[in-house]
């Protein structure tokens, strides 16, 4: 083996080992696999490497982003230029900023207006070299994607790009216009993207790749936390409730199964062992019929945990097969039940169940902040018939009261008349009981876990749901 298949082999482990840290799956065979198809597309071509990698390393499109970005880190272009390309033609020595800020601009418009993907990795090495350095060093102390952008200003181009692909074309229908300036969108995130990447890899050669593919590359849509999700990644992660549910509801009847089995009835497996001089060959079963558990979700729709709570409703509406009867109730201050509000319509927009349940459930009362003891109160009082012997209860909240009476008597008298309770708080464990927060005092009466992202959200409902 060559050394530069050894520093190949090198980078593929270390790329495999940085996936398994932002949580995808990869085992020792997948590893194997991926060596031997980059033996079989060679080394030349880097984004045929990157297409093997992909196709032997990953199980679904979500992980694809995380992976192109940790490939970027593991096997990046040389300096931010294409293979093959010459140095990159910097300013002219003593060039005023201004003026090399312009001429960059104006290269910039022309390599997105002609396409040119060599032209403009080598804009973007450029670009962050020269505009994204801090620091006092001689070099730099760093690289920021941010700096770059802010002061190339891409997206700003768009009327000079759209000109340069009209120029000798003659005018053009207006959905045409509209046509040309979505792509040339397209163009300028597709670079600005290019920027970031040049940003990493710089950063990624002097702290190291293991470091900033940890920190630097965002989470799979199931590892991100939900009280930090923007809009977009709550957006993305709700597109994937539905292979999830059907993942957890395969695992679920797998145990019911199980279960069906019973436990081993003593009396009757002696009794058979008889006939085979005492040895209990054939072990008997109590055989049981294990009834499918209700379920009441109790939800604080307030604030950032509302899209940890919306999730979960979304969840477990995919997941309704699997229990006799679900009940949902959501919260602020006052509590109503939005069991209809979310079976209804399961072709609606899921981005629009807490629009649909803050306009139609009744929710606050004189003020609109969460109030956890009097909701808690409420609830036992008004729908204690949703409670029984088969009824599992999940609590869904940071338990964050704003100094309000926690009302630990109510809570109390739910864990009382329900089969389970279990609490699950979207913040971590650290936080509980600081400022507002009273998670110690109501985990002592039921069982609170800690539960900030989907993937966690998944383990939980899989392992904690009865049989």
């Amino acid at each position: 083996m060559t050394a530069a298949v050894e520093g190949v082999a090198d980078r593929v482990t270390g790329l495999v080992r940085a996936l398994r840290a932002h949580g995808v799956g990869v085992g020792t065979g997948e590893t194997v696999d991926a060596g031997l198809a980059l033996e079989a597309v060679g080394f030349d071509d880097r984004e045929r490497m990157r297409e093997a990698l992909a196709a032997t390393l990953l199980h679904g499109e979500p992980q694809r982003r995380v992976f192109d970005r940790v490939f970027d880190l593991y096997f990046p272009l040389a300096e931010g230029r294409a293979e093959g390309a010459g140095p990159p033609s910097g300013p002219p020595s003593g060039e005023d900023p201004a003026t090399t800020l312009a001429r960059l601009r104006d290269r910039l418009a022309a390599a997105l207006a002609a396409g040119d993907d060599t032209a403009l990795n080598q804009l973007a090495g450029e670009a962050v070299g020269g505009l994204g350095g801090y620091g006092s060093s001689p070099g730099s102390d760093g690289w920021s994607s941010y700096r770059t952008l802010s002061r190339l200003r891409p997206e700003t181009l768009l009327a000079r790009v759209r000109a340069l692909l009209r120029e000798g074309a003659g005018p053009e229908p207006e959905f045409t216009d509209r046509l040309t300036d979505d792509e040339i969108r397209r163009r300028v995130e597709d670079f600005r993207e290019r920027v970031r990447t040049e940003a990493r890899r710089r950063v990624a050669e002097r702290q190291g790749r293991e470091r900033v593919a940890l920190r630097a590359v965002a989470a799979t849509p199931d590892r991100v936390d939900f009280l930090l999700a923007g809009r977009a990644q709550l957006d993305e992660l709700r597109r994937t409730v539905r292979p999830l549910a059907r993942r957890l509801a395969t695992r679920h009847a797998a145990r019911r199964r199980r279960a069906a089995r019973g436990e081993i009835d003593l009396r009757r497996t002696l009794r058979r062992s008889l006939s085979t001089g005492g040895v209990p060959v054939r072990p008997v079963l109590r055989r049981r019929r294990p009834g499918r558990p209700e379920l009441v979700l109790l939800c604080d729709v307030s604030g950032s945990v509302a899209g940890f709570a919306h999730f979960t409703m979304l969840l477990v509406r995919a997941l309704h097969d699997q229990f006799s009867r679900v009940r949902v109730f959501a919260f602020v201050n006052r509590v109503d039940e939005v069991t209809d509000l979310v079976a209804r319509d399961r072709s609606a927009d899921p981005a629009g169940l807490g629009e649909r349940i803050l306009a139609e459930a009744t929710l606050t009362g004189w003020h609109g902040q969460s109030d956890y003891g009097t909701a808690l109160g409420e609830f036992a009082e008004r729908y204690a018939d949703a409670l029984g012997p088969r009824t599992v209860v999940f609590v869904l909240g940071d338990a964050r009261t704003n100094h309000s009476d926690p009302n630990l008597p109510a809570l109390r008298r739910v864990a009382d008349r329900a089969r389970r309770v279990y609490w699950l708080n979207p913040e971590q464990p650290a936080l509980w009981s600081t400022g507002d927060s009273v998670a110690h005092a109501y985990a002592e009466l039921v069982d609170m876990r800690p539960c900030r992202n989907a993937r966690q959200l998944a383990e939980l409902i899989g392992r904690l749901l009865p049989v």
